[in-house]
């Protein structure tokens, strides 16, 4: 395996480890297990590790700027987290009408809003959107029909937003106005079928999107024309996603699942890598 990348000891891995996220308010890196369900996270300075079960389904946690609670991703909708006195507070179900369907991965963009996927939880029906949170805790589906909507993130000057369909193998890309308006989708990248499908996604600081290979075993770096730069296999099949974390934002944690690959080590396992570039300031809700 790649020196540069490392294995966090943990006691136990993910079986759908998702949505990492850095807080430096907090010193911690954060992500989730959808299907423990359960909340994980790293103390960066003294490498160590929690975790705490939640009651349903779990499929991202964001914190609120200026407050110590977070807004957290459920499968029966978003809702206001208080991590001390471990107490949910619901906001609503952008969906009653897809009771099938959970909350999946979601970012905030410039504007301090959430942009939050969802997807059917058994993944036979294409009955999942694409949600946006305004910071006034209202929501509205932006768009619709996604087999797995997964893995927002945004260009460096945040006028693009970028959301994938995994069982369509496709990266799409949207131009975002200063409103929330979304206009011109389009195919970004298209997977091939041996690079797996794409999952969760994140922006350095050169522009360039960092996507996790679910089925493909890999990291891809590429640029802002689609263009594949660079490829790091990892020791693990089914990779979900990424965050930079750190005071430099130079350490880059990527979550990966057991699920369907029980037999390999490293499977379910978060890593951390050394790739050379930083990432973007993280978000906070701004509501």
């Amino acid at each position: 395996m790649d020196p540069r990348i490392r294995i966090l000891d943990r006691p136990r891995r993910d079986r759908l480890g998702e949505g990492p996220i850095w807080v430096p308010e907090r010193g911690l890196l954060f992500w989730v297990d959808i299907e423990a369900p359960a909340l994980n996270w790293l103390d960066l300075a003294r490498g160590e590790t929690g975790t705490h079960p939640f009651p349903e389904p779990l499929g991202w946690i964001i914190p609120r700027a200026g407050r110590r609670d977070f807004i957290v991703g459920l499968k029966s909708g978003f809702a206001i987290y208080d991590l001390e006195a471990d107490r949910i507070t619901p906001i609503g179900d952008p969906e009653p009408d897809e009771p099938e369907n959970r909350l999946n991965d979601a970012k905030v963009d410039g504007a301090g809003r959430i942009w939050a996927g969802s997807m059917h939880q058994a993944e036979t029906a294409a009955s999942g959107s694409l949600h946006r949170l305004d910071p006034d805790l209202t929501w509205r589906r932006m768009d619709t029909s996604y087999g797995v909507a997964n893995g927002p993130t945004f260009s460096r000057d945040g006028r693009i937003l970028y959301h994938s369909d995994s069982a369509a193998r496709t990266v799409y890309a949207f131009d975002l106005a200063a409103d929330g308006t979304l206009t011109g989708k389009r195919a970004f990248l298209r997977f091939p079928e041996a690079w797996g499908w794409p999952d969760g996604m994140t922006t350095d600081s050169e522009g360039c999107l960092w996507i996790a290979h679910w089925g493909g075993g890999r990291l891809s770096r590429v640029d802002p024309e689609g263009r594949l730069m660079r490829a790091i296999p990892l020791p693990a099949p089914n990779i979900t996603s990424c965050a930079f974390a750190g005071e430099g934002l130079d350490r880059l944690f990527v979550t990966s699942a057991a699920r369907g690959a029980e037999h390999v080590p490293a499977a379910g396992a978060l890593f951390e890598l050394d790739v050379g570039v930083t990432g973007l300031p993280p978000r906070a809700f701004g509501g």
